[in-house]
């Protein structure tokens, strides 16, 4: 894996970003008969903090971002999509890495269906709920 380096976000970047999450998410979304452009926009704008964003960069190239969000003693990650081109490289074990080495337990919730809850699975993380469509996951360090 070439290591990934981390861009700062901006406002002019949402398009950007909305793209790649509507990519990364698509396959998924079908599957379960619900993809929608219009929902997939408001979810990400009414989420975007750049200030809690990063870009994973590499070789010159924005391959996907992560969105955290810092909550009293524990961290909230709202977003970790990789260009399907990107996935299976390491990098969503690179970002994992990096959120467990603060030490603060770790929520999010993933899409029911969805490929990413093996991986949220193989990376220590329990499911605390679970919804219509999402479940909720937590990781705390030594648990």
């Amino acid at each position: 894996m070439t290591t990934p380096t981390l861009a700062p976000v901006a406002d002019a970047d949402f398009e950007a970003m909305l793209a790649l999450r509507i990519e990364a998410l698509r396959e998924s979304l079908e599957r379960l008969g619900r993809f929608d452009p219009g929902v997939a926009r408001a979810r990400l704008r009414s989420q975007f903090r750049p200030e809690w964003m990063q870009h994973l960069v590499v070789d010159g190239e924005r391959v996907g971002y992560f969105t955290v969000e810092p909550r009293e003693g524990e961290l909230r990650l709202h977003h970790l999509y990789l260009k399907p081109s990107a996935q299976g490289r390491g990098l969503g074990a690179w970002v994992m890495g990096r959120l467990k080495a603060q030490g603060l337990p770790i929520a999010l919730a993933a899409l029911r269906g969805s490929r990413a809850n093996d991986f949220y699975h193989r990376h220590g993380f329990r499911v605390v709920e679970e919804q219509d469509f999402d479940i909720e996951y937590r990781w705390e360090a030594g648990a």
